[in-house]
C-alpha cells in the first residue's frame, strides 16, 4: 500500500515509491527482529522499470532510522543516480550487485550478521534437519566459503557459482545472504532461516537426546521448491504490524 503519511514525491513512480516503503519497512523489521548490526550490512532493492538501479540506505543510518525518502539511488557500479551529499558503503554493494545482474528476477537482498545465523554458519555442517521450521527452507540453502573481507572478481565468481539458483546463502563464519524476487519475499525467507537457526541453537544447549525425523521426509524435503504464495500474506501482516508499531518509515 503506497504511504499515507509522506506524499509521493514529484516525478517519481507508484511503483518506485510503494518499492521504497517496502524496502524501509524490511530494514526496520530486520531491527525489530533484532538481527541489524548498528550501522553494518545492508538490504537492496532493483528499482521497477529501471532494471540496473537499485535501493540502498545512506551509510550511518541505523536500521530503524530508514525511511523510503532516505534510501539511495545508485547505478550497479554502486555511483548515485541522483544528487546527495550522503554516505554509502559502495564497496559493501559489490556482492548484491553481482547478484542482482546475474540474476534478473532477484529484486531485493538481505544481508545479515544476526547471532542466530553466524552461530549456525560457524558449524561444520550448516543448517540441520531438525525440525519442521528447518525443512521448510533446507532445499534453498547454499554455503560459501568465507574469503576475508575483500571482494575480488575471483571471489564474486565463486559466490555467484554457490548461490546457483538458490535464495539463502550461508556465508561461512560470516552471516547471511538471502535473495527473492519482491522485498517480502527476501524478508520471509529470512525471517523463516533466521527461525530455524534459533532452533537449531535452542536445542544443541539443551542437550537433550534427538528424536529423528524420517528420511525419506528429510529427503523430500532438501528436493521441494520453496512456496511464494504464504509469503505475500505474511508479507502484508508484517506491513500492518509496523503501521501500529511505527508507520515514519513511510516518511
Amino acid at each position: 500500500m503506497v504511504s499515507a503519511v509522506t506524499p509521493i514525491p514529484r516525478l517519481m513512480s507508484t511503483e518506485e515509491w510503494r518499492t521504497r516503503c517496502d524496502l524501509a519497512a524490511c530494514y526496520r523489521l530486520v531491527d525489530l527482529y533484532g538481527w541489524s548490526d548498528l550501522i553494518n550490512t545492508r538490504i537492496t532493492a532493483r528499482v521497477p522499470g529501471q532494471h540496473n538501479h537499485f535501493l540502498i540506505n545512506a551509510y550511518g543510518l541505523l536500521f530503524e532510522e530508514v525511511t523510503a525518502s532516505s534510501l539511495v539511488k545508485i547505478d550497479a557500479d554502486g555511483n548515485k543516480v541522483e544528487p546527495s551529499d550522503v554516505a554509502l558503503n559502495k564497496g559493501g554493494f559489490a556482492l548484491p550487485s553481482a547478484v542482482h545482474q546475474a540474476r534478473p528476477g532477484v529484486a531485493c537482498v538481505i544481508h545479515t550478521h544476526s547471532v542466530g545465523s553466524c552461530t549456525v554458519s560457524m558449524q561444520k555442517d550448516g543448517l540441520l534437519p531438525l525440525n519442521q521450521h528447518a525443512l521448510q527452507i533446507i532445499g534453498d540453502i547454499a554455503y560459501h566459503d568465507y574469503e576475508g573481507t575483500g571482494r575480488d572478481a575471483g571471489e564474486v565468481k565463486r559466490f555467484l557459482a554457490d548461490l546457483g539458483g538458490r535464495n539463502i546463502l550461508v556465508l561461512r563464519n560470516h552471516g547471511l545472504f538471502v535473495v527473492g524476487p519482491s522485498v517480502g519475499d527476501a524478508f520471509i525467507a529470512t525471517y523463516r532461516m533466521e527461525r530455524a537457526c534459533a532452533m537449531q541453537l535452542a536445542f544443541q544447549q539443551s542437550g537433550a537426546q534427538f528424536n529423528p525425523i524420517g528420511e525419506t521426509v528429510v529427503r523430500a524435503a532438501y528436493a521441494k521448491k520453496r512456496d511464494n504464495e504464504s509469503a505475500k500474506l505474511e508479507w502484508a501482516a508484517l506491513l500492518r504490524k509496523l503501521d501500529r508499531v511505527d508507520p515514519s518509515y513511510k516518511n
